[in-house]
C-alpha cells in the first residue's frame, strides 16, 4: 500500500526567479478570488456549491487561468471547490453533534500569494533541473514559456507526483509530494504499550509497560517562543495595528522551522524508542480543546499555547500509521492528580465521583510523593496513569511499571547529538543513550502520510 512523504526546499530565488514566482502565485490567488466570489454568490442565492468541475467550465476563458499552466489553473479551482465541500461537511456535522465549532464560508484574500500545485506529468527532468511550464498568456506578454527549479539529490523523480509552490513570510519553497510504501516495523512484544503525557518544560514524557522511560525536554523550545515574542512585542511597538516588516517576516519564518524541526525530532524519538522495545501501542494522553479552554495565567496561557503539542500528536500519528504501530488517543483528567503507586481510581473528565480523593500529592511542579512517602517524577506518574486509563480496555498487563522508572527517566534534549548517561533508578546499571537523529534544512517534514503537508 502506498502512502505519501512530503518534503520541503527552501528556494534560492535569484531577483528573476523571485518575480516570475511572485506572479505564478499572485495569479492563482486572484484566480481563486475569482471562483471564490461565483460560488459565495451561487450558494446566497441558491444554496448550493458548485463542484470543481463546475470552476473549470466557469473560468477556462478567464485570463487568470490563461496567465498558469492550464493543469496548474484547475488544480487552484479544485482547491476551492474543497474549501466549500468543507464548509458544508462542517455544517452537517454541527446537525449531528461532531462539529462544535460553526464553520466560516471561504473568505477572500487580498494582495496575497496562494500555493501553486504543478502535477509531476507537466514537469520535465532535464540536465538535474525541472523544468516547469507557465502559461500560454505569459509567454505572449513576457516572452517567457518555463522556469527552472534544481532536482533534490535525495529523491527518485520516478517516485515524485507533484510539485507544490509554497510562498509564505516572503520565501518560497518547493514541496515535494513522492509515494512512499509502508515500513515493515520490528518484532513487537504483544501488550507492549508506551503511554504519552505532555506539557510544557517536559514537553513529553513517555512510560511503557516494558520497563522503559523517557521525557522529551520542552525548555529549549518555550525558549525560542519567549525570545520570539519579545522581538515581535519590540518591532511591532508604536506601530499600526497590521504592520509587517522584512524583519518580522525574516524572523517569524527562522522560529516556525525551528518549531516544525522540533515536532519531526520528537515524533522521530518516539517512534525509534517504539521500534528498538518492540512496543505494539502508543497511548497519547489529550483533551479535546484544551488550549482553548486554559485558564493557567496570561504568561503561562501563552507558553502553552504556543508549543506544538497538537501538531506533534498527528506527527506521531502519522509515522505509526507508517511503521503499522498502533495509536490511540484519550482523555487524560485526573492522571496528574491520581497515585498510579497506590492504584487511585480514574473517573472520566466531568464524572468523579462524591468523596473521590488522590493518594499522593504533587509537591513540586516535577515531583509526586505517593502515599507510603516515595517520591517519583510527577509527569512520569501522568504517563503511567495514561496507559491506566485503556488498561482494561487493552488488557494490558502493567506490573513492569516500577517506581525505579518513575523515579529517573531519561531527559532527553532536541538539538544535542548525544545525552550525557545517568544512573538507572537507584542501581547502577547505565541506560543507553539515545541518538537525535539530526535533520537537514532539505528533509525537514519528511516523510508525511498521505495528504498531511506542513
Amino acid at each position: 500500500m502506498s502512502n505519501y512523504g512530503c518534503q520541503q526546499n527552501l528556494i534560492n530565488a535569484d531577483f528573476s526567479l523571485k518575480a516570475i514566482l511572485e506572479f505564478v502565485c499572485g495569479e492563482s490567488n486572484k484566480l481563486a478570488n475569482c471562483a471564490l466570489y461565483y460560488g459565495r454568490q451561487l450558494y446566497f442565492k441558491t444554496g448550493k456549491i458548485p463542484g470543481k468541475y463546475d470552476f473549470h467550465k466557469m473560468f477556462k476563458s478567464n485570463l487568470h487561468f490563461k496567465a498558469l499552466y492550464s493543469h496548474v489553473a484547475q488544480q487552484t479551482l479544485t482547491s476551492v471547490a474543497e474549501s466549500f465541500s468543507s464548509y458544508i461537511g462542517r455544517l452537517l456535522g454541527i446537525k449531528s453533534g461532531t462539529v462544535t465549532q460553526h464553520p466560516k464560508l471561504p473568505k477572500y484574500r487580498k494582495d496575497s500569494l496562494k500555493l501553486v500545485t504543478f502535477p509531476i506529468a507537466d514537469v520535465k527532468l532535464k540536465n538535474g533541473l525541472l523544468r516547469f511550464p507557465l502559461g500560454s498568456k505569459v509567454k505572449l506578454w513576457f516572452g517567457i514559456g518555463e522556469f527552472f527549479l534544481p532536482m533534490p539529490s535525495n529523491l527518485d523523480y520516478k517516485k515524485l507526483v507533484e510539485i507544490r509552490i509554497l510562498p509564505r513570510n516572503r520565501c518560497f519553497y518547493a514541496e515535494f509530494v513522492y509515494r512512499t510504501e509502508e515500513q515493515l516495523g520490528s518484532a513487537v512484544l504483544p501488550g507492549s504499550v508506551l503511554g504519552l503525557d505532555n506539557g510544557i518544560n517536559n514537553w513529553l514524557t513517555g512510560v511503557s509497560n516494558v520497563g522503559t522511560s523517557f521525557i522529551i525536554d520542552g525548555r529549549h523550545l518555550k525558549s525560542l517562543n519567549q525570545w520570539y515574542n519579545k522581538r515581535i512585542s519590540v518591532l511591532k511597538e508604536n506601530r499600526p495595528q497590521g504592520f509587517w516588516s522584512n524583519q518580522l517576516a525574516r524572523i517569524t519564518e527562522k522560529r516556525n522551522r525551528q518549531v516544525r524541526d522540533a515536532v519531526n525530532k520528537a515524533a522521530r524519538i518516539v517512534i525509534d524508542h517504539c521500534l528498538k522495545n518492540g512496543i505494539e501501542t502508543v497511548v497519547f494522553g489529550w483533551n479535546k480543546e484544551q488550549k482553548q479552554n486554559a485558564n493557567m495565567g496570561q504568561k503561562t496561557n501563552q507558553k502553552f499555547v504556543q508549543i506544538p503539542t497538537g501538531r506533534l500528536k498527528e506527527r506521531i500519528l502519522q509515522l505509526c500509521h507508517q511503521y503499522k504501530i498502533k495509536f490511540l488517543e484519550t482523555e487524560e483528567a485526573y492522571t496528574s492528580k491520581a497515585s498510579f503507586l497506590d492504584n487511585d481510581s480514574l473517573p472520566a473528565f466531568g464524572e468523579k465521583t462524591e468523596g473521590w480523593k488522590e493518594s499522593g500529592k504533587r509537591i513540586t511542579r516535577g515531583l509526586y510523593r505517593s502515599a507510603d512517602g516515595t517520591k517519583i517524577n510527577a509527569d512520569g506518574n501522568g504517563a503511567a496513569n495514561i496507559i491506566r486509563k485503556v488498561a482494561i480496555k487493552l488488557g494490558l498487563d502493567l506490573s513492569r511499571i516500577s517506581s525505579g522508572e518513575l523515579i529517573a527517566p531519561l531527559k532527553i534534549r532536541l538539538w544535542v547529538l548525544q545525552e550525557s548517561p545517568r544512573m538507572h533508578g537507584m542501581g547502577s546499571i547505565k541506560h543507553h543513550l539515545y541518538y537525535v537523529r539530526s535533520i537537514t534544512p532539505n528533509t525537514v517534514g519528511a516523510p508525511l502520510t498521505k495528504n498531511i503537508c506542513q
